[in-house]
């Protein structure tokens, strides 16, 4: 095989990486280890899009958010995403916190992020009722908005493979060949792929990866975040993005609806050693419970139909790593791709083209052409739950499996399944389902409709049903069918 570019990364950053670049004339093939996108920090995070006024304005995190924030409006629209902007509310206690209010706000003047104005008192809570009634200030931007942070990523990756694209999932990196360092290819788990340049988008893994073609100079540590995800009627609890004032190490515990009409609270945050650690413990989740209760009042967590948690990539010096190495020629690293990271997302995809720009003008003396024609739009899928019912009585007649009702927490039909299985990066598990329908995301949390999914699943793709997983790998769901089990035991009689 051979690639002009090959993307290591799967998550937001490389698939938004991988869309940009597609609206070029180069051969480019995604590597991603795990059975899907969106797998790691893309799918457990807070799904916030950032005003932008907590990063410094001589960060790359905070130039790229800012750039990066009004974009999400026509890309959203294009990739058929849900996406609200609802604003955010930065709550202060007490004078000091006021001084860190107003801090805020002229640092995200500075930075052209306009709208944002200081509320108190009355108006504040009229703003947000339920907040807790201490609250005295909060600084109220209202570029923030919401999203769902895998249905995003995976959308880029859609629109990316619809555009030339090649994303190999399950494709394991093995190595990097370099020869008077610089970058020849790519061994991986499906052979070898001749390339000339290399974008690190690896997330966690990226200093394992620059370390393969012998640069060691990134080091990642692993930082973990829980959440609680409580069921949808406390979706309209709060009605803006609600963060306490920030510490030294992270915006804090935050209070959010979600696109789909939840209500998520978390994450919390402490270092892990192991970077596949995504257990939670009944610790990180009180703290996350107490520390939203410090921002509303009445919160029942009998009501919590989930909890999660996600790792985030941070990196000594606090900022994004984005830049030609220094010393292998042809590798692009995309490191440290912290909060707000993916609000980022764009605005990388952005910059890494004009490095991959560069890197062809100067070392292979070409340059970097767009195509005639780029696909920007995404089909609209149907979707139950947002359509005319007189239209989806007319899609029924034309294809009864939109009237059959898997999922009847989320109301998603068989339809919906089906075409997930078949979309352009195809859902092959359980979670790979959930993550572009919502089967399984409701209050039961699959305890109804996974079996049937899975029989869909095992129909559309030939396969049987011992053969379907949960998240891919070792996650298999049924181990053996019954009467095969009671063979090996000697106990099944056939009379």
């Amino acid at each position: 095989m051979e690639a002009d570019v090959v993307i290591i990364g799967g998550g937001v950053v490389g698939t938004a990486i991988a869309r940009e670049l597609s609206k070029y004339e180069l051969k480019i093939i995604l590597l991603e280890k795990e059975e899907d996108v969106a797998m790691g920090s893309s799918k457990a995070n807070s799904g916030i899009i950032h005003a932008g006024y907590n990063a410094d304005a001589g960060t790359l995190r905070g130039k790229l958010n800012v750039r990066a924030n009004p974009l999400f409006d026509k890309l959203c629209s294009e990739l058929k995403v849900p996406f609200k902007r609802i604003g955010s509310l930065l709550i202060g206690f007490n004078e000091d916190d006021l001084k860190v209010l107003k801090e805020k706000k002229e640092n995200g003047e500075k930075m052209g992020i306009t709208g944002m104005k200081i509320v108190s008192g009355e108006d504040l809570f009229k703003l947000e009722p339920n907040l807790n009634e201490k609250a005295r200030f909060a600084l109220f931007a209202p570029s923030a908005g919401i999203i769902s942070s895998y249905e995003f990523t995976i959308a880029l990756a859609d629109s990316a493979v619809i555009n030339g694209v090649k994303i190999y999932l399950d494709t394991e990196l093995i190595d990097i060949e370099t020869e008077n360092r610089r970058v020849l290819g790519v061994k991986t788990s499906r052979g070898f792929i001749k390339t000339g340049i290399i974008i690190n988008a690896a997330g966690l893994f990226s200093d394992n990866i620059a370390g393969m073609a012998g640069d060691n100079s990134i080091e990642i540590k692993a930082y973990k975040g829980e959440y609680h995800l409580f069921d949808k009627k406390w979706g309209d609890y709060v009605n803006h993005i609600i963060f306490p004032v920030p510490d030294r190490k992270s915006k804090g515990i935050l209070v959010t609806p979600t696109v789909h009409g939840n209500l998520l609270i978390g994450p919390n945050f402490y270092a892990v050693d192991d970077k596949d650690d995504l257990g939670v413990s009944s610790a990180g989740l009180e703290e996350i419970y107490q520390g939203a209760g410090k921002l509303v009042s009445g919160l029942d967590r009998r009501d919590v139909i989930a909890s999660y948690a996600g790792l985030r990539a941070k990196t000594e010096g606090d900022d994004f790593i984005i830049g030609h190495s220094d010393l292998v020629k042809g590798l692009i690293n995309v490191a440290g791709i912290q909060s707000p990271g993916f609000t980022a997302s764009p605005a990388i995809a952005e910059m890494v083209v004009d490095l991959v720009r560069e890197y062809l003008a100067r070392e292979k003396k070409q340059e970097l052409r767009k195509k005639d024609y780029f696909q920007s739009e995404l089909a609209q899928r149907p979707v139950f739950t947002e359509a005319d019912l007189d239209e989806w009585d007319e899609l029924i007649k034309k294809d009864a499996a939109y009237g059959e009702i898997i999922c009847r927490c989320e109301k998603i039909s068989k339809g919906e399944i089906r075409d997930a299985i078949h979309g352009p990066v195809p859902a092959r598990s359980l979670d790979a389902v959930k993550r572009r329908t919502r089967a399984g995301a409701g209050r039961c949390q699959g305890a109804f409709c996974a079996p049937r999914v899975l029989k869909i699943i095992a129909e559309e793709l030939g396969l049987k049903p011992t053969e379907i997983t949960k998240k891919g790998g070792n996650s298999r769901i049924l181990l053996t069918e019954t009467k095969g089990l009671l063979l090996q035991k000697g106990e099944y009689h056939d009379d």
